[in-house]
């Protein structure tokens, strides 16, 4: 077993380096392409039909707005005592980096330190494993004195792993103890990690990159790298991947790869498919992926109302399985103020694993920014 892991590991390695450049040979060759298309009508690519499919489709939802349903956060932060507090947390997170940048050297007027946080509370509910709720926090303070952008990152370091625009709830790591609510051990470690982060290294990189080196769950020392890059595509798609590597002295290695293309013409719902893939020292399997494919529209600002299908599965002793699918549906939007967030998601899909037929599960997030 070792062996093989071994060998995954190694496997996974070599996609993430060849990564990059493959999709680049993409993006070239489908440049090509168009621009071959363009001298000659009969020779048309996969980006030339989907969005005529896509455009062609009727709907009856509202359209695209960015009108705001709630009070902007400047006209509100001495409005009630929640608000107050809200304000004082943001100064004093902005204050406590601006106090540590001037460690390294002479702070900048305009470009000043700032912190951002992330409190959530997610909850989940299915007839299966009941209810859960799992608090998380995620911080984060800029340094930018120094010349490599230097940032102090804690909290749930698990988020990081995700696409930015993940479109579902998500909690990578399992309770230690599936009969209860509240794992109160899981919280408290998943919320103990802390390390240093160095951005923006050398312009010669084809990719941004970010580096870690810190603690999780209190005794985990770990170095962390996260690669990500972004293609503008012909007829208004992208193309966004993200590989990470981590190898902590407790988890040991750990790789995961984020893929995602998206349609996203102008004043129009977007279309995406994202796609994961995730091997790990510490889990049950060698390798396990979960795949969303949906559409996404706006209908006020910071508003995201998708639906779609998500299928999902794993690699284990030569054995390749699809072990979940089904559609999905998630609603998230600003509530009362604009640092306050609500989203709801609702699937209905199998486990083949469990031998548990299509069944309907819920999660709702409450989040606050800080």
């Amino acid at each position: 077993m070792k062996n093989k892991s071994y060998t995954l590991s190694i496997l996974a390695s070599t996609i993430c380096l060849g990564l990059f450049p493959l999709v680049s040979f993409a993006q070239s060759s489908t440049t090509e392409a168009t621009q071959d298309a363009s001298k000659s009508s009969t020779v048309q690519t996969i980006l030339d039909y989907v969005p005529e499919l896509i455009d062609a489709t009727p709907t009856v939802l509202p359209p695209e707005s960015n009108a705001p349903i709630v009070p902007r956060q400047q006209d509100t932060q001495d409005r009630t005592w929640a608000d107050q507090k809200q304000s004082h947390v943001s100064m004093w997170l902005d204050r406590t980096a601006n106090h540590m940048d001037q460690w390294f050297g002479e702070p900048d007027p305009d470009h000043p330190a700032d912190a951002t946080l992330r409190v959530i509370i997610d909850q989940s509910y299915d007839k299966h494993d009941q209810y859960e709720v799992k608090p998380r926090v995620r911080g984060k303070l800029k340094l930018p004195t120094l010349q490599r952008k230097l940032s102090l990152v804690f909290g749930d370091d698990s988020l990081d792993n995700e696409l930015e625009s993940n479109v579902a709830i998500h909690n990578e790591n399992p309770a230690f103890q599936a009969d209860k609510s509240f794992d109160r051990r899981r919280v408290r470690e998943d919320n103990a990690s802390i390390a240093l982060r160095w951005s923006e290294f050398s312009k010669r990189l084809p990719f941004d990159l970010d580096a870690d080196l810190g603690l999780r769950s209190g005794d985990d020392l770990y170095v962390r790298l996260k690669a990500k890059r972004d293609w503008q595509m012909a007829n208004d798609f992208n193309f966004h991947a993200e590989q990470i590597y981590r190898y902590g002295s407790k988890s040991e290695n750990y790789l995961r790869s984020n893929l995602e293309l998206s349609y996203t013409p102008p004043q129009q719902a977007l279309v995406s498919n994202q796609l994961s893939f995730t091997y790990a020292d510490k889990q049950d399997d060698d390798l396990n992926w979960d795949n969303h494919l949906f559409r996404q529209h706006q209908f006020f600002d910071n508003n995201r109302f998708s639906y779609g299908m998500y299928t999902g599965g794993f690699y284990n002793n030569n054995d390749l399985r699809l072990n979940s699918w089904g559609p999905f549906v998630s609603w998230r939007q600003p509530i009362w103020r604009e640092w306050i967030f609500l989203q709801g998601d609702l699937r209905y899909a199998n486990e083949h694993r469990e031998h548990r037929s299509h069944y309907l599960s819920s999660a709702l997030r409450l989040e606050a920014l800080f």
